[in-house]
C-alpha cells in the first residue's frame, strides 16, 4: 500500500465484501424462507450441496436461503446445534472466504482438465 489510491481501492473492495456478509446475515434473519438465488449464485449453491452434507432429515427447508446460509456458516466453523443462535457475521465471513477459495480451485481445475 505505497499510495493512497491503492489504499482507497483496497478499502472499496473490503466495503463490498463486508456489505455482502452483513446483507446475507440480516437477510437470513428477516426472511429465512427466501429462495437461495436471492443471495447466492448457481455455482455457489451446487458447491455447497456437494461440500456440506445436510443434517437431519428436514427436506422442507432444503430450498430456502436459511438452509444455505447455515451451510456457509458451517464452512466457517458454526456448529449448528439445536439451541445455537443464528449464525453471525464472523462465521459467515469465514465461510464465504472458504467457499470462494474452493470455487476458485474448482474453476482452475476445470480449466486445467479441460472440462
Amino acid at each position: 500500500m505505497r499510495t493512497a489510491e491503492r489504499l482507497v481501492n483496497l478499502i472499496a473492495v473490503f466495503c463490498i465484501v463486508s456489505w455482502r456478509v452483513f446483507w446475507m446475515t440480516m437477510l437470513n434473519r428477516s426472511s429465512p424462507n427466501a429462495v437461495p438465488q436471492t443471495a447466492l449464485t448457481g455455482p455457489e449453491i451446487r458447491l455447497l450441496d456437494h461440500l456440506v452434507k445436510d443434517k437431519g432429515g428436514d427436506c422442507s427447508r432444503r430450498s430456502t436461503l436459511s438452509h444455505y446460509v447455515v451451510k456457509i456458516a458451517r464452512l466457517g466453523g458454526y456448529l449448528a446445534r439445536a439451541h445455537d443462535p443464528p449464525p453471525g457475521n464472523t462465521v459467515i465471513w469465514r465461510g464465504l472466504s472458504r467457499l470462494t477459495d474452493i470455487e476458485l480451485r474448482a474453476a482452475i481445475k476445470a480449466t486445467i482438465m479441460g472440462n
